[in-house]
């Protein structure tokens, strides 16, 4: 439990696109394996050069100071060591400034197995100084005749350029790195387009596509081909029987429209309400099964679409008004007489169970935002997912004194909305506190 919960954790930050994903699973390998290389072998490798080479120098070491030792008198014990350093590049000064401690650099890591493996294989030693100059061993030991100064150079314990290994190996994983990632650049480029013609497809735009990349990506592609094709027909049999499903139910309320303009006025009214009725439902069925397959996408300004159905609303007697925009200035593609159907059935929603509405209108990056608020009872948040839902009415929990509805105008905005990749929220209204409807359209 607790492990998955860490992973849950974990997972928050991890890239969320496909490039990102296959990166990290590109790069992370690379990553690991130079690390256990550098660990592994660059450590313990270099450490057992550099404790071979010392060893070998110590043996040069042993045989100076031996003879150093062997003397009985200062003056022999320097001629001794002249003798014997001068042919071992070993330069040693009796009485000389000699380190009273150990000290390397940070980053000098064959610098401490030279000093481990210098003192263990020397007695007397009272210090060794690879910091002052990393070109140089200097430490000083004490002998009979009294201590002694010792340079010699580093090369002699330490393997010359070690960083090499390290610049050939960090080239190498740059480089093949850089050679898998346009290879999977080219792997990854057919899944991005299936997924563009996708999410187009998605919002109703018919973008050309055809399938490339590795057999499972062609196959994906082409099923993605012929289930586009197969709502693309549906979608045009629906219409042409929405077109003759329309003509045929109103010719005949036509014919008894006719019919009750011969009657008395008094026997003709109630049956006009019906009639009336009747066609509104009509309207309000064909609305919904129409959707917006039908409707052109074409660059529109959203504050524009606000504007209009905000005229619209008040032309026919709704207390609507435009309250405040952000950015909706520049044209965006869109399905302009869905989104002008969506508004229309958000602000006759509002002005139906309030007393005004307020539509206002945001664009910040990639979406639109159009809010229509009024100051009506509201809906429970416990409903408000069932209002979304054809043909659902609450009425009796808002104020059924408003009128009738078909229980479809909240649900064809969030179909277009969804036709739109984006979604219809409802919530609180802070300003006004009724209803607070979000129509949120991708563009």
């Amino acid at each position: 439990m607790k492990f998955a919960m860490k992973f849950g954790r974990l997972k928050t930050y991890m890239p969320r696109g496909l490039y990102g994903r296959a990166a990290l699973i590109l790069i992370l390998p690379v990553v690991v394996l130079q690390l256990v290389v550098s660990v592994v072998f660059i450590q313990r490798l270099y450490e057992d050069v550099t404790r071979q080479m010392t060893q070998n120098v110590l043996r040069e070491l042993r045989y100076l100071l031996d003879a150093a030792n062997a003397t009985d008198s200062r003056l022999a014990a320097i001629e001794a060591m002249q003798r014997v350093a001068g042919p071992l590049s070993i330069t040693a000064t009796l009485d000389g400034v000699i380190p009273r401690e150990d000290t390397r650099l940070i980053y000098d890591l064959s610098g401490r197995i030279v000093i481990l493996t210098l003192k263990e294989g020397l007695s007397g030693v009272t210090g060794i100084n690879l910091a002052e100059n990393d070109k140089v061993v200097h430490f000083g030991v004490m002998t009979r005749a009294g201590p002694v100064e010792i340079r010699f150079p580093r090369r002699r314990v330490s393997a010359s350029n070690p960083h090499q290994l390290l610049v050939l190996m960090i080239f190498t994983g740059l480089l093949m790195t850089a050679i898998a990632y346009l290879f999977l650049r080219n792997q990854l480029r057919p899944i991005r387009r299936l997924a563009a013609a996708s999410e187009a497809f998605g919002k109703g735009q018919a973008t050309p596509y055809v399938p490339s990349g590795a057999t499972e990506v062609r196959a994906a592609g082409r099923s993605f081909l012929a289930m586009r094709a197969r709502i693309e027909r549906q979608i045009e049999q629906r219409t042409l029987m929405l077109s003759g499903v329309s003509h045929d139910l109103r010719t005949p309320l036509t014919r008894l429209r006719l019919g009750l303009s011969m009657m008395p006025e008094s026997d003709a009214a109630p049956l006009r309400e019906d009639v009336d009725e009747m066609e509104r439902l009509l309207n309000g069925f064909l609305n919904f099964a129409r959707g917006d397959a039908s409707d052109r996408i074409e660059p529109t300004r959203p504050i524009l679409l606000a504007e209009e159905a905000v005229r619209r609303g008040v032309r026919a007697g709704k207390a609507v008004s435009l309250a405040r925009t952000a950015g909706a200035d520049d044209a965006v593609s869109l399905r302009r007489a869905a989104v002008s159907r969506a508004l229309d059935n958000l602000i006759e929603n509002a002005t139906r169970y309030g007393g005004r509405g307020e539509v206002s209108v945001t664009v910040t990056g990639n979406a639109i935002r159009y809010v229509v608020e009024d100051d009506g009872p509201g809906i429970p948040e416990a409903w408000r997912e069932e209002a979304l839902k054809p043909f659902t009415r609450l009425e009796p929990a808002r104020n059924q004194n408003r009128g009738s509805g078909v229980g479809l105008g909240l649900s064809i905005a969030a179909d277009i909305a969804h036709r739109h990749g984006g979604a219809l929220r409802l919530g609180d209204s802070a300003r006004l506190g009724g209803l607070r409807a979000e129509l949120r359209i991708s563009c």
